[in-house]
């Protein structure tokens, strides 16, 4: 892969600006703050932050693919999955948490309308209001007028009783991670401070209570402590940002597809360095702490901690499997054989297969995505039933 070039000039006066707006926090915060404070301010600071502002981030032109940008089979897997918990509410909404660039949303719903099970709303909660704009005219563009009209996007979650489905797809791996690390046995948090010549550093900091618990959690669970200078992240919010996203749902299903590991995998001994890391222009960056604004900072889900979170909240766990699996036993062989049917050169079919080999293959998404599904007093267990891996949780 070729070097990474550096960011032109006005990409560098934007991260220069977010960075000093950094800098002043860090100031005013005694001389340090939380790294996941750093990471939120770095992808959500408003119109600064890397998915606040208004440079493309999905697809080549961006700085890495995600599964629905390669083409629709990976939304027309998924309407496969939901319709017939749609069919069974009767009436639904769908809420989508991060629209993308609005294709996947484009793609769902022409595939609900051709199977006959449209939601009455289909709900976006982005918090990017450039992303809001993109999606709008996106789906303004290519959905009939009728669907279109049921599309609506969100401020915050729903506030009253509703039935539906949620569903997020590479969003759990953008949520503010902390960092922690073991240190004379005891639970250090990796805070963000400034060195002398005023460049972003990582410095350790006790932690808090609600911190501690975590680790101290996830030890248990593991059945050993982590050694000496074990680092990694850790979601001690995940189970509040769950609840806040279902709100008061009554009835329905969530579905979570990322890539990330079972506990036992993600906190092995050879991971001590955890699994943060940075992306830019499809470059992997070891250097988190580079161009605020710039680069999407990330790290692997707990998948563990998403099924406590889930179940925690009142659902059922309705299934865990790669994307492989899970696409497969949605149908994907199907969907691929309809799309083909209506293409009539080769390229177009070496395209198609193409988007099926980068979703499905092992070296590609197929394994390193994993999918879990959750339900509420609907079957969503049909969704599941290939691959099944909750025997790792």
């Amino acid at each position: 892969m070729t070097a990474l070039p550096p960011p032109d000039a006005d990409a560098q006066a934007h991260s220069a600006e977010l960075a000093a707006a950094i800098r002043q926090e860090i100031r005013a915060s005694g001389n340090s703050i939380p790294f996941s404070r750093f990471m939120e301010l770095c992808l959500y600071a408003p119109g600064l932050g890397y998915y606040s502002a208004g440079a493309t981030k999905f697809g080549g032109a961006g700085d890495f693919v995600t599964a629905p940008e390669l083409g629709p089979l990976f939304a027309e897997c998924i309407g496969e999955a939901i319709a017939p918990v749609l069919e069974e509410l009767g009436e639904g909404r769908i809420l989508e948490i991060g629209g993308g660039s609005g294709v996947f949303a484009a793609d769902l719903l022409h595939h609900l309308q051709a199977l006959g099970r449209l939601p009455e709303r289909y709900c976006v909660l982005e918090p990017s209001a450039q992303l809001r704009q993109r999606q709008r005219e996106h789906l303004q563009k290519v959905l009939p007028a009728e669907v279109f009209a049921r599309v609506e996007w969100l401020d915050r979650p729903f506030e009253h009783a509703w039935n539906g489905i949620v569903f997020a797809n590479e969003v759990l791996d953008a949520l503010p991670t902390t960092r922690f690390a073991i240190a004379e046995e005891e639970v250090w948090e990796d805070h963000v401070a400034l060195d002398k010549n005023d460049a972003f550093v990582v410095i350790g900091r006790p932690t808090d209570a609600l911190v501690t618990a975590g680790v101290r959690h996830v030890e248990r669970s593991l059945e050993q402590s982590f050694a000496e200078d074990y680092r990694s992240e850790l979601l001690p919010q995940l189970p509040y940002w769950v609840q806040a996203v279902i709100g008061p749902m009554q009835r329905g299903a969530l579905l979570f597809v990322d890539y990330g590991y079972a506990r036992s995998e993600y906190y092995q001994p050879q991971r001590s360095e955890g699994t943060l890391r940075a992306f830019r222009r499809h470059h992997v960056v070891d250097d988190v702490l580079a161009w605020p604004g710039l680069q999407d900072i990330t790290a692997s889900v707990d998948f563990t901690a998403l099924a406590e979170a889930g179940t925690g909240a009142g659902f059922d766990l309705a299934g865990y499997c790669s994307q492989a699996s899970f696409l497969m036993g949605n149908g994907i062989d199907r969907r691929l054989a309809a799309a083909e049917a209506h293409v009539a050169d080769e390229v177009a079919h070496l395209r198609l297969r193409q988007q099926v080999k980068r979703l499905t293959m092992p070296e590609e998404m197929g394994e390193r995505f994993q999918v879990m599904g959750f339900s509420r007093d609907v079957e969503f267990g049909h969704a599941f039933l290939i691959g099944d891996l909750t025997y790792r949780l």
